[in-house]
């Protein structure tokens, strides 16, 4: 995790967020693969109180081209365990976090003697909007002057729910509960941060679906019938 989620419409967030300013316009997506390097509605920290678009993969300062911004490492996600030593991230947690917005995500599931996995779709009763922890950059294409944000989704250990979907690499997205929002984005110096990089404790449900969506990464199974449960 977490390659592959599913992000609310600009009409749904301003339903459930009122208290914050929207300016991302996107729709529904019901499935999208980071590898596709969309754009998705985050919160930083330097605006609260606004939804706004910024793109997945993060891209460190020494990236200066579109070019070079497809052929980078990957860095969709990044592991809170090593975030203040790994390179491309360690010159941006303690400047840049933020909150992804999202309302489910998705996770393979390893079936002993069976060569293809299964998939889960993870998300909160009612499927209802939650946060995920982020880390951002903003970047600069040398060849145009464009300035944008990119990030990276962090991630954590496993919770008992996720160790047993998540069953090979045991892993799980940093989740930030709403009352833990406002002060994970104040959060000052290593040691504060890294409190919040804990595995979520609150209620998640979990159901299998049809199609192997972690496999996919051409964008094309975003529909509605993606999370219908089997």
């Amino acid at each position: 995790m977490c390659y592959h989620t599913s992000t609310p419409s600009k009409a749904k967030l301003m339903e459930e967020l009122p208290q914050y300013t929207i300016n991302y316009n996107g729709e529904q997506f019901y499935h999208v693969s980071s590898f596709t390097r969309p754009f998705l509605p985050i919160t930083t920290k330097e605006n609260f109180r606004t939804v706004e678009a910024a793109q997945w993969k993060l891209l460190p300062f020494w990236v200066k081209t579109e070019e070079e911004a497809k052929k980078y490492a990957n860095t969709c996600n990044a592991e809170s365990e090593s975030i203040f030593e790994k390179a491309s991230y360690k010159n941006y947690i303690g400047k840049h976090r933020g909150l992804l917005w999202v309302d489910g995500f998705y996770e393979p599931h390893k079936v002993k003697g069976q060569k293809e996995t299964e998939n889960y779709f993870i998300y909160l009763p009612e499927k209802r909007i939650f946060s995920i922890g982020i880390v951002i950059a903003p970047w600069t294409n040398q060849e145009t002057g464009e300035v944008i944000n990119t990030f990276s989704v962090l991630t954590t250990k496993a919770n008992d729910l996720l160790a047993e979907v998540h069953n090979e690499k045991k892993r799980m997205p940093l989740i930030i509960p709403p009352d833990a929002r406002d002060a994970w984005l104040d959060a000052e110096g290593k040691e504060q941060i890294k409190e919040f990089m804990v595995p979520y404790n609150g209620l998640l449900q979990a159901h299998k679906i049809a199609t192997r969506v972690t496999a996919d990464r051409t964008g094309n199974t975003n529909r509605p019938d993606i999370q219908e449960a089997i």
